[in-house]
């Protein structure tokens, strides 16, 4: 068994395991936060470095910059269809707007970084303004003996799927597809479930704020690769994409104490 294979295996479900218990600990606005960070399509764009090239690995990062555009697509979709509907149809509308986004995406296909940069963060921007309001009160989750293990395994299959699926589509679809929702996917389904709709649409409102810094690795990376190593390339991004976290975390808990007042 390869080490790209047990990294795949392990990492994601690690994760979200660490994100369900910041959720169940600091709520869900939280843990949407925390799963925007470069740590699905990280690895992805690692493996794509190394077995593709520098070349394709820069022109995939600014492919995954983008697909944060098809993120904000799912997460919209599920919020108004939270307010609505139950999760399988919620997840269902949330897969066709992200599908949608993507066929838009490949549509563009924006040939240059600081473009695709700035419409990201002009979509950063304007998203949260377009969430629904909270439909009612977010409840204490309810947890099932399993639901850890679920969350885990699920992440997993999600991962091995689109690694698989997304290997010879070339440059800019491999790193449309490095961004798929599998965290995104995780988390609302059980958020739905066991907390409703309230805290779900919290959930995907915190994961607006995580993409920053997830937005600020791609680029830092797609500039990086093409000037410096491999190696070094991904560490200024993950040291860059860390601060902008840090900054994004101390503005959720200065908007937090605020609203408390």
């Amino acid at each position: 068994m390869s080490a790209v294979f047990l990294l795949k295996l392990l990492l994601v479900p690690a994760l979200i395991a660490l994100v369900t218990l910041a959720g169940r600990r600091w709520g869900p606005a939280v843990a949407g936060w925390l799963s925007a960070f470069p740590i699905v399509a990280g690895p992805i764009l690692w493996f794509i470095a190394i077995e593709q090239g520098v070349a394709f690995a820069a022109r995939a990062a600014v492919g995954t910059l983008s697909a944060v555009l098809a993120m904000l697509a799912f997460g919209l979709s599920y919020a108004w269809a939270a307010t609505r509907f139950s999760w399988p149809l919620s997840l269902l509308l949330a897969y066709v707007g992200y599908a949608a986004a993507v066929v838009a995406l490949d549509l563009w296909n924006a040939s240059t970084l600081w473009v695709v940069g700035l419409v990201v963060v002009a979509g950063l921007w304007f998203a949260p303004l377009l969430y629904p309001a909270l439909p009612a009160a977010a409840k204490a989750p309810s947890k099932t003996p399993n639901d850890m293990l679920l969350r885990m395994g699920l992440g997993a299959l999600l991962v091995l799927l689109v690694t698989h699926f997304a290997a010879n589509l070339g440059p800019d679809l491999s790193g449309v597809f490095a961004m798929f929702p599998v965290m995104g996917t995780v988390l609302v389904l059980f958020t739905h479930r066991s907390a409703g709709a309230a805290a779900t649409i919290q959930l995907l409102r915190g994961m607006v704020l995580g993409f920053y810094a997830f937005s600020t690795f791609c680029v830092v990376l797609a500039w990086a690769l093409s000037a410096t190593g491999v190696g070094l390339a991904f560490l200024c991004a993950l040291v860059a994409a860390a601060v902008i976290q840090l900054l994004s975390r101390l503005w959720l808990m200065r908007y937090r104490a605020a609203i408390a007042l």
